[in-house]
């Protein structure tokens, strides 16, 4: 079904509307680890929290509800929710988007993680890893930087520098507790401060990048750019061949492949480093890229593919993550395309979006960050672009 662009500003409204009758709260991806009855047995084993974690996630059926796992809030998510209302009001003029994002926001400074050298936050439920279990509330890269493109949007909105303060201390953070280190391909942090050093996550460098580069235009301190662009020379030599990226350097350190939003992710902060700065330094990568990313990770109807090799699940972050890019690369075509194609395979109504398309069925259910905040603010950030 061809959907006009038009349509697209109630579909916002309406997710929006959904997701703050439910106060931002609902399930996550990898919340398994929440379940009461995991938490009132007498042990705390790795292999029983796999079983629940993972066979949480891989149901397709939402079976959360039967093992009491509870509703909350998700920084990432909540960052997501208030740059997505931010962009609603500029689309609307409409104050109650203004006066949540503002809402959303004192909420993440409430909850942010004490301890640690700068401004952080992190998942607010405990993952369990082959290796070790992460717990709740520990700080990582990604979720800070989402956070901080938060901070820097509702403090310009407001004209208050006390957001803007914040978000600058997040940079003691990622040179300090993410123990940045200069090397010969450039430099590179941890994703999280108990990460270990024998592996990196390079989607989680090339935000740390976005993160310092998007600091640079408020306080233009040189050490923001200079460092930004040597965690992107870092990840930028690690690309593959084919275009895309692995998940981990080195690449056996994880089973996750070239994978569709992880490579997403990368992408976008090459663009939003050549938006800032002016530089064409990576424009051959960012081209490479992008086509890997296009022909590759996506279907010629607009639909993802989960990786270089796996045409399914068709996951709504991969649609998210790609409407962001291809609409931030001025492809509003293909972005289109894949608003289109969600629309018509993923979208319930009402502003719902569902969590996966498998080869044979679909997982009809809502998860908070992972599908009504990444859509909400894909489909903001299309809405904007389109406007000018």
């Amino acid at each position: 079904m061809k959907n006009n662009s038009s349509s697209f500003v109630p579909i916002l409204e309406s997710t929006l509307k959904l997701s703050r009758e439910k106060e931002y709260s609902g399930y996550d991806k990898a919340d398994g680890m929440s379940s009461k009855i995991l938490r009132t047995l007498p042990i705390d084993n790795k292999w029983v929290n796999l079983a629940f974690q993972e066979t949480v996630k891989r149901a397709p059926l939402n079976i959360r509800p039967a093992l009491f796992i509870e509703k909350r809030r998700i920084p990432k998510g909540i960052a997501l929710f208030t740059l997505a209302n931010l962009n609603a009001f500029e689309i609307t003029s409409d104050d109650v988007y203004l006066k949540e994002a503002k809402k959303l926001v004192d909420w993440l400074i409430r909850n942010q993680i004490k301890g640690y050298s700068g401004y952080c936050l992190g998942h607010s439920h405990a993952v369990q890893g082959l290796n070790k279990k992460t717990p709740s509330y520990t700080p990582d890269i990604v979720t800070t930087s989402y956070v901080v493109k938060a901070l820097l949007a509702l403090g310009t909105q407001l004209s208050d520098g006390k957001y803007h303060k914040l978000a600058y201390s997040t940079s003691k953070f990622v040179f300090e507790d993410l123990e940045y280190e200069e090397i010969d391909a450039g430099a590179r942090i941890k994703y999280k401060p108990s990460s270990s050093t024998k592996s990196y996550t390079l989607n989680a460098n090339a935000l740390g990048a976005r993160l310092l580069i998007d600091l640079y235009p408020e306080f233009s301190e040189k050490r923001f750019r200079k460092s930004s662009k040597k965690i992107l020379d870092y990840v930028v030599s690690h690309q593959t061949e084919a275009g895309g990226w692995m998940y981990t350097d080195p690449p056996s350190a994880s089973h996750l492949s070239m994978d569709n939003y992880h490579n997403g992710f990368i992408i976008e902060s090459l663009l939003r480093y050549q938006e800032v700065t002016g530089s064409n330094r990576y424009e051959d990568s960012i081209q490479k890229s992008l086509h890997f990313y296009k022909n590759v990770l996506y279907n010629e109807d607009g639909s993802p593919n989960w990786d270089e090799t796996s045409e399914y699940p068709k996951d709504i972050h991969g649609v998210a993550q790609g409407i962001i890019v291809f609409t931030k690369a001025g492809d509003l075509k293909f972005a289109r395309k894949i608003i289109d194609w969600t629309l018509d395979n993923l979208y319930a109504g009402d502003g719902q979006f569902y969590y996966q398309k498998r080869k044979f069925y679909t997982k009809k259910f809502t998860l908070m960050r992972w599908c009504q905040a990444w859509m909400a603010y894909a489909i903001s950030k299309y809405l904007i672009q389109m406007s000018y």
